[in-house]
């Protein structure tokens, strides 16, 4: 399992279409459903945003990128933010019902 955490901060008045873009990201996944690949994003009041994502491929490859909704969301995503995307590697060190146990 490969997980990274990505986070980055968005302009005030630009947090909102953020959201609406990377809602339109679920929804393709819903919709494509594809395998080997968890996803979670969350928006802080501050108007950081907080991707978690967890691959099989150990060299952290998945579907994700390839979905249209994905790359209009990365589209003009450094332009959407006040502080750039930091991508780190993730660790779970403990899970208490908010992960799926495998």
């Amino acid at each position: 399992m490969n997980r990274r955490l990505i986070s980055y901060r968005t302009k005030p008045e630009m947090a909102d279409k953020n959201a609406e873009l990377v809602a339109a990201v679920f929804k393709e996944l819903a919709v494509e459903k594809p395998g080997g690949v968890r996803y979670m994003t969350l928006r802080l009041d501050d108007g950081t945003f907080v991707h978690i994502v967890e691959t099989e491929a150990d060299d952290g490859t998945s579907a994700i990128p390839k979905l249209a909704a994905f790359q209009a969301f990365q589209s003009g995503v450094r332009d959407r933010c006040a502080e750039p995307p930091v991508v780190r590697h993730a660790t779970i060190v403990g899970n208490y019902r908010m992960l799926d146990e495998r």
